[in-house]
């Protein structure tokens, strides 16, 4: 009985620290709540895989890229890989970008494989494919070179013929606001033909694009944002024939919902039948979180969420009952804690760019037990965090949550200035970090740097305090302050000598997004001076409990 028992107590401590990570949506009692992941998956796509539904989003210039995740139950999901090792091209993707490579993917199962496609603006159409998506996926192959071209999605017909469809980037190609359609070779690598304009939304659609390709009885569908990020709607489209014309009608949008901009995502159904779509929500320096909608089908045309106001137009749902997919899986918030006692990083890390095979910036210690970050010196001409490649950051696992770090500084003292420590990074951000200044001495230090993208200016130090000890435990509390637009948050950092008590440095921050995503944090290392034998942090632990 008492063996019993203990197996309950450390069942429970289990649960109650993996919910204790981050955002829990499933309720416990058959129903969930949105956003089902408060974690920035920015245009989402889904698809329903041999076991289960996988998903995957922009990553833009983060690497790994294209983030793999897997559910039994679309509530319930787990980050299980990455399709891209590397940005590609490999050596442009060596400087920090912004905002570039990976846009608005989609995945689908097709022939027993599964397929990502991705238009990055400056690239063309990239495509990758594995049979085992939570493993090693191909290299990617260039399906179209080209420029301004975004948002593809394949479509496979029951004729064996291939499609795809995609926008345009403004930016880049100085049109948009457009839906193409191109017929692709059955394999996937190479576009036939000429493309066609198959739907444009200048007349009241404004910057159409993340379309998505279906069929379902007899009408070929796309399904498609428009309105832009933070105020639009979803279209959905139909047509007998694959070129068109399509009837279009939106099927989603807030009304009088709090939910603003409910678009861009897609849309699977579970073997009964039951029809859903996920989508994001842009929450300013959340990011883009994801959303879960049930979807019925009136008068042969989808209705997204709840029609509450019966204006014909579905409006996000805030709580409603967990798709029907046979049975219960277990509650899975997604894992944002690391003990470093891995010899791989954990899933939930990505650095700013590919790293330069001559650049060491830091390694796990395998069975050491610790993550080893080097202080290596900045590139020339890099004043900020901004174009540092080297910072090892993560999403915001939730709304409100504390994260916190142990580590160990190892100061050369001929290494000159180096530091590491704790940062929440966007176009704004703020660190606190254990520092060795000029004269050797070591300091704990706290710096903000706002508009970071575009500013000339130099980081301004809020605080700055004398420590004696190499061992210290840096904290940052981040808490949503307003949970309507503009979702406000504020980040208050601390540390502690002892690993118990801790105590506030410096003045509270409010957390900004980055470019086309939310805000991050993570760790970082860095330095002034080449030097054989650098500056470096051990990172015992890193810590994630929700306030």
């Amino acid at each position: 009985m008492k063996f019993k028992q203990l197996l309950l107590t450390l069942g429970l401590f289990w649960y109650l620290g993996a919910a204790g990570q981050g955002w829990n949506a499933d309720l416990g009692n058959g129903k969930y709540k949105n956003p089902i992941l408060h974690v920035d998956y920015s245009d989402p796509d889904v698809c329903v895989g041999a076991d289960g539904y996988y998903m995957t989003a922009s990553s833009f210039t983060s690497v790994p890229g294209l983030p793999i995740l897997h559910s039994k139950d679309l509530v319930n999901w787990e980050l299980v890989g990455y399709a891209l090792r590397n940005l590609f091209p490999i050596e442009h993707y060596r400087t920090v970008r912004h905002g570039d490579a990976v846009w608005a993917p989609s995945i689908r199962y097709h022939n027993g494989e599964y397929f990502i496609y991705w238009g990055d603006p400056d690239f063309g159409i990239f495509m990758v494919k594995t049979k085992n998506p939570a493993g090693v996926w191909e290299e990617p192959v260039l399906v179209k070179e080209a420029k301004g071209i975004i948002d593809t999605c394949p479509f496979w017909d029951e004729d064996g013929k291939a499609y795809l469809s995609y926008a345009f980037a403004g930016s880049r190609a100085n049109v948009k606001t457009v839906l193409m359609l191109s017929e692709l070779t059955p394999d996937g690598t190479k576009l036939l033909g000429d493309p066609a304009l198959v739907f444009d939304g200048h007349n009241g659609h404004t910057t159409v694009e993340g379309s998505k390709m279906y069929k379902k009885e007899g009408y070929y569908w796309i399904m498609a944002p428009a309105g832009g990020v933070k105020p639009g709607w979803q279209l959905a489209m139909r047509s007998k024939n694959v070129w068109g014309p399509y009837e279009s009608k939106i099927v989603l949008n807030q009304g009088n919902s709090p939910v603003n901009g409910p678009h861009q995502g897609g849309y699977v159904e579970t073997p009964n039948g039951e029809g859903w779509f996920l989508h994001f929500q842009d929450r300013w320096a959340y990011g883009r979180v994801v959303h879960l909608q049930p979807v019925t089908w009136k008068d042969g045309w989808p209705i997204m969420g709840k029609d509450t106001n019966k204006d014909g137009i579905g409006e996000p749902v805030m709580e409603y009952t967990k798709p029907n997919v046979g049975k219960s899986y277990p509650v899975t918030p997604l894992i944002s804690s690391d003990e470093f006692n891995s010899h791989q990083l954990g899933l939930q890390w990505q650095w700013q760019a590919n790293q330069n095979p001559a650049e060491h910036w830091g390694w796990s210690s395998a069975n050491l037990g610790f993550m080893r970050l080097n202080c290596i010196p900045r590139k020339e001409g890099i004043k900020s965090m901004w174009m540092m490649p080297n910072l090892l950051l993560q999403k915001f696992p939730g709304a409100n949550f504390t994260a916190t770090a142990k580590l160990t500084f190892e100061n050369n003292p001929e290494a000159g200035v180096s530091g590491s420590g704790l940062i929440v990074f966007g176009e704004d951000y703020a660190y606190i970090a254990i520092e060795q200044d000029k004269m050797g001495n070591l300091n704990l230090v706290q710096r903000v740097l706002k508009s970071a993208r575009t500013s000339k200016e130099l980081e301004k130090e809020v605080a700055s305090i004398p420590v004696n000890k190499k061992e210290v435990s840096l904290r940052a509390k981040v808490e949503m302050v307003q949970n309507k637009e503009p979702f406000d948050a504020k980040v208050t950092f601390y540390y502690s000598i002892d690993g118990k008590n801790f105590k506030k440095l410096g003045e509270s921050f409010k957390p900004s997004a980055g470019r086309w995503v939310g805000a991050k944090i993570g760790l970082f290392a860095t330095g002034s001076k080449a030097i054989n034998d650098s500056s470096y942090a051990d990172y015992d632990w890193f810590r994630v409990e929700e306030n």
